[in-house]
């Protein structure tokens, strides 16, 4: 698709308009942002229709708060004019939550993007799981919070000891291992 959503080379499916708006417009506007992840996972969506969205209940979730930002649901994702909130409300973050909605991840590489993707859903997850179980959430102080959100900016970001994307290629031999006809790059 060239970047007024037209189909350029032979295709024998048509045009999802929605996820050319939200996909596109984070193409068109971060210059490294060479795979996106959009999904609407059980986990994820139920986090986005929560009022306060992620809530700081997990190591998991915490870690990854520095790298979330949100976004308001404004319907069906069908009006290029979304295009710049959804970009100015990602801003820097390498997640967005789509409220009420789903999830998205922007990654320099399919690799990187997935492992943002993996790391919020399991952080959904852990939610979802927790809050089900119908007891109260054990609080973490405010100073634990704040320096576990700066931990995972640093644990993530580019050399940290954990950077965004590094699993990778383990990932790949691991699904190489389990039946031998993994993906190859």
């Amino acid at each position: 698709m060239d970047h007024a959503g037209n189909i350029i080379g032979p295709s024998d499916y048509p045009a999802n308009p929605a996820g050319f708006v939200i996909h596109g417009a984070v193409h068109m506007a971060v210059p490294d942002a060479n795979c996106i992840i959009h999904t609407h996972s059980r986990f994820g969506t139920a986090v986005a229709t929560q009022r306060n969205g992620l809530l700081p209940c997990s190591q998991k979730a915490l870690t990854l708060m520095g790298w979330v930002a949100y976004h308001d649901f404004e319907g069906a994702a069908l009006d290029t004019d979304e295009r710049p909130r959804i970009v100015g409300d990602l801003g820097d973050k390498k997640i967005l939550i789509l409220r009420n909605h789903g999830l998205m991840s922007v990654g320099k590489s399919v690799g990187e993007a997935f492992v943002w993707m993996y790391r919020i859903e399991t952080a959904c997850r852990i939610q979802i799981d927790a809050l089900s179980g119908g007891s109260e959430l054990n609080p973490i102080s405010a100073s634990t919070q704040e320096r576990t959100i700066a931990q995972g900016l640093k644990m993530y970001a580019k050399g940290g000891f954990i950077e965004a994307g590094r699993e990778w290629p383990t990932l790949l031999r691991q699904l190489e291992r389990l039946d031998g006809t993994g993906y190859r790059s």
